[in-house]
């Protein structure tokens, strides 16, 4: 019975042993072996054999990059104003072993590392730089903190500011300083459209005066070489029948009655070349009144009605001899 007893812990040994010799490290992982408390080695991804009772597995270490959000902290900026500030933080561990022995804890150096690091660049910044320059903030934090957690076996990769926080009393007076240069803005937009669309106003009505003008002065030009044209054709026509003395006596005579329509006609003027046709045509045409020596009291003269009486008085026409 003892002897089985016997058997029963050394095979419980042996099995002890034998998982304490096969160690299995995950892909991405590391572990630091320890000898009697000094280290021996670093245990690579997959299978690795220890001695068991002698050598211990002192820290398993992820090898993958890890992300590390702060709490807000309070950072005073140049022109004395305090302003919340959230990081995070991109680190990977390159060193498992300078991990594990050159820092006591790696996480929490690199988060007052970090808070120290912010406070001396925001320090040196007023608060509208500090609103607007997140990218210099990052780059100035992520070189002092790469260099200072190189010695730790540590790479930081990025750094960037979650939320910068202003004062509530300075958010309501950025607010209301956005809501004036926003409404400054639109006011000068519109007064620059008005402006536009008067400028453009009058650039039309100009353009439209000056369009109109052209076209009257080419409708004036073509109406009077029109006119002109007219005359031409009249004139060439008249000199082509090459009308006699007797003819134009007869068509001033058709056009007398008209020339003497209206009360305001007081004088005719009739051309010279007129008078010896007139007489001509009295020799050929004695039945026509007025023309001529015969009677009637002459072309516009004042003669009598029917009744014997005087009728209108028309004065009797001048015959102007060029």
């Amino acid at each position: 019975m003892a002897v089985v007893i016997v058997l029963i812990i050394l095979v419980v040994l042996v099995f002890i042993a034998l998982i304490k010799t096969v160690q299995v490290i995950p892909q991405a992982s590391a572990a630091i072996v320890e000898r009697f408390g000094r280290y021996t080695r670093t245990l690579s991804a997959g299978l690795n054999i220890v001695v068991p009772f002698i050598d211990t597995i002192r820290n398993r270490i992820d090898l993958r990059e890890q992300v590390v959000p702060f709490p807000p902290q309070p950072v005073i900026t140049q022109d004395n104003l305090v302003v919340n500030i959230d990081t995070v933080i991109y680190y990977q561990v390159t060193d498992a072993r300078a991990a594990t022995y050159e820092v006591a804890s790696y996480i929490q150096a690199i988060e007052q590392l970090t808070v120290t690091t912010l406070r001396n660049i925001i320090g040196g910044m007023d608060l509208e730089r500090t609103l607007t320059s997140r990218e210099e903030i990052n780059a100035a934090l992520r070189g002092v903190l790469d260099e200072a957690t190189g010695k730790w076996g540590i790479r930081v990769n990025r750094v960037e500011l979650k939320a910068i926080e202003p004062p509530t009393s300075i958010q309501d007076s950025m607010e209301k300083q956005m809501r004036a240069d926003r409404d400054k803005r639109a006011a000068i937009l519109t007064a620059e459209g008005i402006r536009q669309s008067q400028i453009l106003t009058a650039e039309g009505e100009k353009q439209s005066s000056i369009l109109r003008a052209e076209g009257e002065s080419k409708a004036a030009a073509l109406r009077a070489e029109g006119e002109a044209q007219a005359i031409r054709t009249v004139f060439e026509s008249i000199h082509a029948g090459d009308p006699d003395q007797k003819l134009l006596a007869y068509q001033y005579l058709q056009m007398l009655p008209k020339i003497a329509e209206g009360d305001a006609n007081k004088l005719w003027i009739i051309p010279s070349e007129l008078n010896d046709a007139l007489k001509g045509l009295g020799g050929i045409m004695p039945g026509v009144p007025g023309v001529g020596g015969g009677g009637g009291g002459g072309i516009g003269g004042g003669g009598k009605d029917g009744n014997g009486d005087a009728g209108p008085r028309r004065e009797s026409p001048r015959f102007d001899n060029d």
